[in-house]
């Protein structure tokens, strides 16, 4: 029973991940989607494979942390409420 909500938990923490590094390409390289060889030629000469992960997590932490205070919060009031 534990796995199965780890394993959703999981899923749509990854699904949020991946979707913040999706609105960084289609914000900061439209390029891509005109010519994406020349994109690729250029990461590859600049060797700056990973910018896009690192800055990616960097907003997902604080998205995360922001989720989790509201969480936190939330709880408490309800706890008030009952």
């Amino acid at each position: 029973m534990k796995m199965n909500k780890f394993k959703s938990a999981l899923k749509k923490e990854l699904i949020i991940y991946i979707s913040i590094i999706m609105i960084f390409i289609i914000l900061g390289h439209s390029d891509l989607f005109t010519n994406p060889s020349a994109r690729f030629e250029l990461m590859a000469t600049r060797g700056n494979y990973f910018h896009p992960f690192i800055y990616s997590f960097a907003i997902y932490s604080v998205i995360f942390i922001i989720r989790k205070l509201i969480d936190f919060i939330g709880n408490l009031f309800q706890k008030k409420s009952q």
